[in-house]
């Protein structure tokens, strides 16, 4: 059975490595990696894949820095070309980027991993790409029960397609890296909050970008609140006149997924707009708070892990007193699987090709 992955960023890097080794305990599977560029990232050095026991792609088409449509549209043709040329039995493809929806449109088998996420909110390009390569996959990987309902709720039970609950990929990575965790480079209190904030609704908000850092700056009076700060929210902050001196929070420059881990390990409490970020906070045992307005990881909602604050400034700090005082433990549920979401995916395919 011949595989090719296509992929388009580094977090999709990091989830495809789980799939990638459970295929190495297959010898009558092959793997082809298609690396689309569509994140450049120059921290995706030779060290980057072997740090992360990653296989380098076997191909990479350097497709970025245009519009959603333009690469959308340079992508399908050069998959084309590669997907004729190697002839797989499937396509994979991963989450919600522009390269998943590039994959989904050819007529080969797609398996969509981490299929069914819905946050509903269709201003945010990434819920149209879900949708539509959860539409036209054969096999849909769901990550959690809710992915399920999702699919249900939507019909999905009448089509011609696989609908199955393989735990979270995530999952499964954040058990193999725990132990590979990298200290970063800079100085960290005894004790601190880890917080991200990247997403556009946000950033491009001058009134949710002040908001959401003036109640960081009150929550680091009582402790201390590390930001490896995207570029984009620098630049924002930059154009607001934002006092980089002065400032209580402990701004650093991004880090990598491994100096992450770290961070995660060590923190306190989490506050991010990630999507992902919410996940790998209970995978680690920590409280999140998340400052959108919606997610797609309901079950961390429900499980009372994660508290949806939004952006105003009283909402984040009342959620902040919150969860400060909890000591109600909800992080013994096994809601993203047992950490064997590789091994089912590939068993999975292999039936359904037998």
């Amino acid at each position: 059975m011949k595989i090719v992955t296509i992929i388009g960023a580094r977090p999709q890097f990091i989830k495809a490595a789980v799939v990638s080794r459970a295929i190495s305990s297959f010898p009558d599977v092959q793997e082809v990696i298609v690396h689309t560029g569509q994140h450049f990232d120059m921290n995706m050095s030779d060290i980057f894949f072997k740090e992360m026991c990653i296989p380098k792609p076997n191909y990479n088409l350097n497709i970025n820095g245009m519009t959603h449509g333009a690469m959308t549209g340079q992508m399908l043709e050069k998959i084309e070309s590669i997907l004729l040329a190697e002839q797989p039995n499937w396509v994979i493809v991963y989450g919600d980027t522009n390269s998943t929806l590039a994959g989904s449109k050819l007529h080969i088998r797609v398996a969509h991993i981490e299929a069914g996420l819905r946050s509903y909110n269709m201003n945010m390009p990434e819920e149209i790409n879900r949708i539509l390569t959860d539409r036209i996959s054969s096999v849909l990987f769901c990550p959690t029960e809710q992915a399920i309902k999702n699919l249900h709720q939507e019909g999905f039970k009448q089509f011609p397609c696989t609908l199955l609950n393989c735990g979270d990929v995530m999952q499964d990575a954040a058990l193999f890296y725990a132990n590979k965790a990298k200290c970063p480079d800079f100085s960290l209190p005894e004790h601190f909050i880890l917080a991200t904030l990247h997403r556009a609704e946000n950033t491009d908000s001058p009134e949710r970008l002040q908001s959401i850092i003036a109640a960081l700056e009150e929550i680091a009076r009582e402790m201390p609140v590390v930001i490896p700060i995207h570029p984009r929210t620098r630049k924002k902050l930059q154009e607001l006149n934002f006092d980089f001196k002065q400032t209580r929070l402990q701004l650093v420059d991004p880090v990598g997924y491994l100096e992450m881990v770290h961070l995660l390990k060590h923190c306190s409490l989490v506050a991010t707009d990630s999507g992902g970020l919410q996940k790998e906070a209970y995978f680690f045992k920590k409280y999140c708070i998340t400052l959108r307005t919606e997610t797609e990881w309901v079950e961390l909602v429900e499980q009372g892990a994660n508290i949806i604050t939004g952006w105003r400034y009283e909402d984040i700090l009342n959620n902040y007193k919150q969860l400060k005082h909890t000591t109600k433990d909800v992080f013994s549920s096994p809601l993203y699987g047992d950490g064997e979401a590789g091994h089912i995916i590939i068993r999975e395919l292999q039936r359904i090709d037998s």
